[in-house]
């Protein structure tokens, strides 16, 4: 997809999944959960274009950090319309691999829980909701459909279409009344 194409799309998730937002110029200059993945989308392109660009890209992605609260490793695989509301405290590192129309709320962390080289951090699914304060950590899949509880911590694989919450986090499957709710409210509101 073209890059400007991307962004607007970007633009466009937000001002979708967000009630709140009431236009694309609002989105654009208020957002950090945009503002974020608009860096992090430059930063990761320079990371995978030359090894000259490495530093460049983690400076980058260090500023956007300062500005946005929101710390996303250049190295990191976001997939598209992908929506971090408020956003202050997210933190996605370098092999975490995200997936299309996930939604992450404020104090994320997609981390790892090993100091080696390799793939050590968490892959999310698509359409998978993450509360707020959730922590995934390790190299871990949440599947496809999956919603991960508000201050959940998540050390073992999700599966597909199941509701983690708890520390450590148990996957339970979700009730039938509750897949008519709101499929992005939190689901720790109604276990």
């Amino acid at each position: 997809m073209p890059f400007r194409q991307l962004l607007l799309e970007d633009l466009h998730t937000a001002r979708r999944r967000d009630p709140a937002a009431r236009s694309l110029v609002e989105v654009a200059l208020a957002y950090p959960g945009v503002h974020a993945l608009w860096g992090h989308r430059l930063a990761h392109r320079m990371w995978h274009a030359s090894p000259l660009l490495k530093l460049p890209a983690r400076l980058l992605s260090q500023a956007m950090r300062a500005a946005t609260g929101i710390e996303i490793h250049p190295g990191a695989v976001l997939g598209r319309r992908l929506f971090i509301d408020h956003g202050m405290g997210v933190v996605i590192g370098e092999t975490a691999e995200v997936g299309e129309d996930v939604v992450m709320f404020h104090g994320t962390t997609l981390g790892g829980t090993s100091m080696s080289r390799g793939k050590r951090h968490p892959t999310v699914g698509d359409r998978v909701l993450i509360g707020a304060g959730a922590k995934v950590l390790g190299p871990v899949t949440i599947g496809p459909d999956a919603k991960v509880g508000a201050n959940a911590v998540i050390v073992r694989d999700v599966p597909s279409g199941s509701v983690a919450v708890g520390v450590p986090a148990k996957p339970r499957p979700v009730p039938p009344a509750v897949r008519a709710l709101d499929p992005w409210a939190d689901p720790a509101v109604y276990i």
